[in-house]
């Protein structure tokens, strides 16, 4: 039988771990953006100092979890971020599936606290890229928003987001930044109803951008097999190098843990 003291011990090194590892904020906004979207602005004094680079996501902890599971962080849930200055932190939820990050997105309200860990992730934009291709689904358009944004004026982009229909698009191109750099060549395609896994009509819309012939830098993320076949559409049609293009499955049908 374990004693108090060891109980007491164990919420006290717990305690520590968890204050090294994760950061206190609240949410201080919510808003509907869409019929599955969701603006949520994360606020704290904790986030004074951190850094960010565009193309980031951040863990919440949006749930307890049993102690077999995770004893010191809880359940956690990845997003990416939007926007980060100083003290805030916006983040543009896609609400999809069941599961207690769905459950947070849907229920969170303002003055609601939580813990997060700190950004991560290693997807971002190569400024010496020749030019620059995106390509993904709901869940790759808001790392690819602020990764637009962080592109020089002069840069070439080409880029290809599937969404189920035009109330789930977040407009990545605003018109003042559009008539600013007229390199960009972005589109969106919409699946109405289909399954975003193994998207053959984002392959195709890839398959025909009029890529110049020398390969630039591609940034892949959302469903894993979607991605695998862009992937393998540059690499064996278009002959592009294996390390020019970056990868970043957030999901497929089945499967936990791709963030």
């Amino acid at each position: 039988m374990r004693s108090a003291f060891s109980t007491k011990e164990e919420k006290n090194m717990k305690s520590r771990l968890v204050d090294r590892l994760l950061l206190p904020v609240h949410v201080d906004t919510v808003e509907q953006l869409g019929p599955r979207l969701r603006r949520v602005i994360l606020t704290g004094s904790a986030l004074a100092g951190v850094t960010w680079h565009p193309g980031q996501h951040v863990r919440l902890q949006v749930a307890p979890a049993p102690p077999a599971l995770d004893w010191i962080v809880g359940t956690l849930r990845t997003y990416s971020i939007w926007d980060f200055d100083d003290q805030a932190m916006e983040l543009i939820v896609f609400d999809h599936g069941e599961g207690p990050g769905a459950g947070w997105a849907r229920t969170a309200r303002p003055g609601d606290e939580l813990m997060l860990l700190k950004p991560q992730g290693n997807l971002a934009v190569q400024s010496e890229a020749r030019y620059h291709l995106f390509a993904g689904d709901e869940t790759a358009q808001v790392s690819y928003g602020p990764m637009l944004r962080a592109l020089p004026d002069d840069a070439q982009v080409f880029a290809r987001v599937e969404v189920d229909s035009p109330a789930e698009r977040i407009d990545l191109t605003p018109k003042q930044r559009q008539a600013a750099r007229p390199g960009w060549n972005v589109d969106w395609t919409y699946r109405q109803g289909r399954s975003a896994a193994s998207s053959q009509s984002l392959v195709e819309a890839v398959r025909s951008l009029p890529l110049p012939d020398e390969p630039g830098i591609a940034y892949l993320a959302g469903e894993a097999r979607t991605i695998q076949l862009i992937r393998r559409h540059l690499v064996e049609e278009r002959n592009w190098p294996r390390r020019h293009v970056r990868t970043k499955p957030f999901w497929t049908p089945g499967r936990k843990g791709l963030d």
